[in-house]
């Protein structure tokens, strides 16, 4: 584990198991690891990406948490994204255009364990080129992604998704919701 989190500060990125899907990751924190994850998935820049974090904590120091946002994530039965306003502390390629980021509260323990000893939150974006349907197993993985990447977290080659991709809900400071992924 502290080589992995050593490479993730040194601006590496990852192929991982999460509390979704595979995922490919870096430290949220590194503009050029950030960068190489556009590149490597074919992502255009203008759609962002999200960011896990490991406690609530975590999360009130990066954006103001309605209260509803709390509720939503103690009554969903599956992993849920939410996409705030405002948020501080991060590189601007994380931050949408109307200045939002989509971030889960993971409770994937691996996920936790990265986050944690990292002291900051880490990219999570599906394992599949920009358009492509994302991959269940590590076998669906484009191979262009598992070169494009530093690591392959050994975990991939048992992961099973015990869900789809997450529900993504945007939620302003307003309290107005609007599904974008269910």
């Amino acid at each position: 584990m502290h080589e992995i989190v050593e490479q993730l500060i040194e601006g590496k990125t990852m192929l991982y198991p999460t509390d979704t899907i595979l995922g490919i990751g870096c430290s949220a924190k590194n503009e050029e690891a950030i960068q190489k994850i556009f590149e490597i998935k074919n992502r255009p820049s203008s759609k962002s990406l999200i960011i896990l974090v490991d406690s609530p904590k975590m999360l009130q120091d990066i954006v103001e948490v309605p209260e509803l946002a709390w509720d939503l994530m103690d009554f969903n039965e599956k992993p849920i994204t939410i996409i705030y306003d405002n948020p501080k502390g991060l590189p601007k390629s994380l931050i949408a255009e109307d200045n939002t980021i989509a971030i889960r509260l993971t409770d994937d323990l691996l996920c936790k364990k990265i986050i944690g000893r990292l002291k900051g939150p880490i990219v999570s974006t599906s394992a599949n080129i920009s358009g492509d349907p994302s991959p269940k197993v590590l076998k669906e993985v484009n191979s262009n992604i598992i070169n494009g990447v530093d690591l392959v977290l050994e975990e991939c080659k048992t992961f099973e998704p015990q869900h789809s991709a997450s529900t993504i809900i945007k939620l302003g400071l307003d309290n107005q919701v609007k599904v974008i992924r269910e």
